[in-house]
């Protein structure tokens, strides 16, 4: 079979230019270190890798949420350390104000300093994450949550849902909690709160109430005890049952429940005890209440014991209160915790998506330059043997 001079040309043409692509591909590998330039190059080691990095990348999308709820919640941790702080010198300034020697003057001064940790605590509560945006205002976190309205009370009007963020594929942390549930609300395991009547006129005082028999079928329900004096004889009932004669300094139980009364109550004074959980539970009212009770003026008995008793049941709900702020911080160093558990996680699920791609799509650079010099080596035989496949001519043997 006859051979023409223009078939071999051709060969030897696609044959230079199949060896240098090789030799230019290899060289590419080995400049970027990848195995794969292209998805031809292996279209199922491509698309596992594609796969992967696509995991890789959202695993690295939940690393980014964490970091910014670690951040919230360590903010919020400081927060409330500082007002546990606070509400701790206000039970200090409580015991003082209970002290009977004082005059009106160092109960105002008691007041004036109570208000400025009042401000502060406020200014707490409407504190910010660095970012412009309110710890405590639920997903309203654009305006500040705690406000005075036009009576100059403390109100909440942020959102009460806690602020939520996916930080893994199965859990939605509340990366910062609502100022609702933070200082307008206590738990549920806080017992039992007595209030007098703001139109009390007596000077009867209470100590109480305690637990006495949480099994008693009544506990757990709401009490109005009542006071009645009729000439000599003063008797109170509870829940209009029938009257008790009143014994100053004798214990009271009802529905598992405990108390003792001192003093002389007036006819128709009356108290309240509940649940603390159906009673005042605004960390803010309670200090609006005490404020105002320190800065009225006590001189009679009543008067005397309106601020008495008014302490008695403030006490309670700053404990419940500082109780409830406590079990938020807790929380808080919890969810910290899940975080740096999940963080470890990760670290090793990214990992491994890399050692999966690099299995993939890296390059084995023993392999690769062994391969490199082989091209090499078919290039320039592939060039020798079209130079000499030139020289075959008629006309070098004349």
């Amino acid at each position: 079979m006859r051979i023409s001079t223009l078939t071999m040309y051709n060969q030897s043409v696609t044959s230079i230019n199949r060896q240098q692509g090789d030799f230019l591909k290899i060289g590419q590998q080995i400049a970027t270190g990848r195995r794969l330039l292209t998805p031809a190059d292996d279209p199922q080691a491509a698309t596992k890798a594609l796969g992967v990095a696509q995991s890789k990348a959202v695993a690295e999308q939940y690393g980014d949420a964490r970091v910014g709820a670690r951040s919230a919640l360590t903010q919020q941790e400081s927060v409330l350390n500082s007002i546990s702080d606070a509400l701790v010198r206000t039970k200090s300034l409580m015991v003082q104000a209970a002290n009977a020697t004082l005059s009106d003057a160092d109960r105002a001064s008691i007041a004036s300093e109570m208000r400025g940790v009042m401000e502060m605590v406020l200014g707490q509560a409407n504190a910010t994450d660095g970012n412009g945006h309110y710890l405590f205002g639920g997903y309203r976190d654009n305006s500040p949550p705690f406000v005075r309205d036009v009576s100059g009370s403390v109100v909440y009007v942020g959102d009460s849902n806690d602020r939520q963020v996916r930080i893994d594929a199965s859990r939605l942390m509340e990366a910062a909690d609502s100022g609702d549930g933070v200082f307008l609300a206590i738990q549920s395991g806080a017992g039992y709160v007595a209030e007098a009547d703001a139109a009390n006129s007596g000077s009867a005082t209470f100590v109480g109430p305690r637990v006495v028999d949480s099994s008693d079928p009544g506990f757990g329900a709401a009490y109005d005890i009542s006071f009645s004096v009729v000439g000599t004889d003063t008797s109170y009932s509870i829940n209009g049952g029938p009257p008790v004669t009143y014994q100053p300094g004798v214990a009271v139980t009802f529905g598992g429940l405990s108390m003792t009364f001192e003093g002389v109550p007036a006819d128709g004074d009356s108290l309240t005890v509940d649940k603390a959980s159906q009673m005042n539970t605004n960390l803010f009212a309670t200090f609006e209440k005490v404020i105002a009770t320190l800065e009225t003026p006590a001189q009679t008995d009543a008067q005397k014991a309106s601020l008495a008793n008014t302490i008695s049941t403030s006490m309670r709900e700053f404990d419940n209160s500082f109780d409830n702020i406590l079990t938020v911080r807790a929380s808080s160093g919890a969810r910290l915790n899940e975080l740096d558990a999940l963080d470890l996680v990760e670290e090793n699920r990214i990992l491994n998506y890399q050692q999966t791609l690099s299995e993939l799509v890296d390059l084995d650079y023993v392999e690769a330059i062994s391969d490199y010099t082989l091209r090499q080596v078919g290039l320039q035989a592939a060039q020798k043997t079209f130079v000499d496949i030139n020289k075959l001519s008629l006309f070098n043997l004349l």
